[in-house]
């Protein structure tokens, strides 16, 4: 299938596209900071530079984009067009995520992960359980959090 746009609007549209302070993030931000959270934000020394960092803790957090990161939920769908290009892409994707995951678990950190679809979608969880499930893991021990949106 054609793409809907012309590839100028299409390339405006995508430059627009970052990678920090993305809306989840910055839902996650604010209600953590409201709960008494204190947190770095991409320390570019760690692997895969977390959106939050929580150095008293040793934890760090991603908000991570359901397209960006291939998830397997109702917000990702295959894009029609530039199949072979796509696939690579989020495969790259999915690999940066599991060993900077790997790096981070070696070096003593924890790691969680919170679902654009935990936070939007059809499948989304209330924002203060979002909450109080990340909070509950960063007073806890528990190596690693997934957070995503209902089945």
């Amino acid at each position: 299938m054609a793409d809907t746009v012309s590839p100028e609007v299409r390339s405006r549209m995508m430059s627009g596209i970052r990678g920090r302070d993305t809306k989840p993030e910055m839902i996650l931000r604010k209600g953590l900071h409201a709960a008494g959270f204190r947190f770095r934000l991409h320390d570019r020394a760690l692997p895969g530079r977390p959106d939050m960092v929580f150095p008293r803790r040793q934890a760090v957090l991603f908000a991570h984009g359901c397209f960006w990161h291939g998830h397997d939920c109702h917000l990702f769908r295959w894009p029609a067009s530039r199949d072979e290009f796509w696939r690579t892409k989020i495969g790259r994707n999915r690999e940066v995520d599991q060993r900077a995951a790997e790096q981070l678990g070696a070096a003593g950190w924890r790691h969680g992960v919170v679902w654009e679809c935990a936070l939007k979608g059809r499948t989304r969880l209330p924002l203060a359980d979002v909450i109080e499930a990340c909070a509950s893991w960063l007073c806890s021990d528990v190596p690693t959090l997934e957070i995503r949106g209902l089945a």
